[in-house]
């Protein structure tokens, strides 16, 4: 009987505070300022027995 109590009391609460809450666009646009820098370097280095196993095999390649 205490949880159901407990329950209803929680229940009844929650619902008093959704009451309150309201929702409205800002005045003012939202601004978001993204300074990224993105620089990639791919370095790609065989040696010569790897790029002969390579022509070897292209097909799989």
């Amino acid at each position: 009987m205490r949880s159901l109590a407990a329950t209803g009391l929680i229940w009844g609460v929650m619902t008093a505070l959704t009451a309150c809450v309201q929702v409205s666009a800002p005045d003012k646009p939202i601004v978001i300022n993204l300074n990224i820098n993105i620089k990639q370097e791919v370095v790609y280095r065989l040696d010569g027995d790897a790029k002969d196993l390579i022509k070897e095999e292209a097909d799989i390649f």
